[in-house]
């Protein structure tokens, strides 16, 4: 049996493009195809579209932790650290148009429950979530529930740029910057 993390990831990016472009209405056999490995292949990675889809979920997850969840810089503040937070998170969505669309996609048709939602995405959730309560410790973000606050930031983002992207342009410096701000002045003290 060939069991290879290459394979793996091709399958997971494959299932990735077909979703975004179709849904879930694409078999596994189609899956198989766009990655370049057999159906039978695939079930070595994946005993069925669900655990495929959770893959992807995986993915996305690790992809937003190690993009977003750094090691604190002690010599910054908590308020700077979440300034640096929101422009990276500004930048992970736009920089890649595909994945901001798959993410909308499975965010807006749940296929998982939420004790699997918090166990693929907590490591990731977590790290906002800590960022804001250090942030409201130190008297520098209004009080409030550090969940909701980072899931409002996090939604403002995205919400925001997929409307933006409708435009071909691209963002410009002073459009993220104004994102970044709102998103900044809905949590600040």
């Amino acid at each position: 049996m060939d069991v290879t993390p290459d394979k793996r990831e091709r399958i997971i990016a494959a299932a990735s493009r077909l979703i975004v472009k179709n849904g879930l209405h694409c078999s596994m056999a189609a899956i198989a195809e766009e990655a370049g490995v057999a159906t039978g292949s695939l079930y070595n990675y994946f005993d069925s579209k669900e655990a495929l889809v959770l893959g992807v979920y995986g993915r996305m997850a690790e992809q937003m932790t190690e993009s977003l969840s750094v090691q604190p810089d002690p010599a910054k503040t908590p308020a700077e650290r979440m300034q640096v937070y929101i422009a990276d998170y500004v930048d992970f969505i736009w920089s890649d148009p595909q994945r901001a669309r798959l993410f909308d996609y499975l965010e807006n048709n749940p296929l998982i429950t939420w004790a699997d939602a918090k166990t693929i995405f907590g490591a990731f959730v977590d790290y906002a979530i800590d960022l804001i309560a250090a942030g409201q410790e130190s008297g520098d973000f209004r009080p409030g529930s550090p969940t909701m606050m980072a899931s409002f930031i996090r939604g403002a983002i995205r919400n925001t740029l997929k409307r933006r992207r409708l435009s071909a342009e691209p963002l410009s410096d002073a459009e993220r910057l104004l994102v970044i701000e709102m998103c900044w002045a809905a949590i600040a003290a």
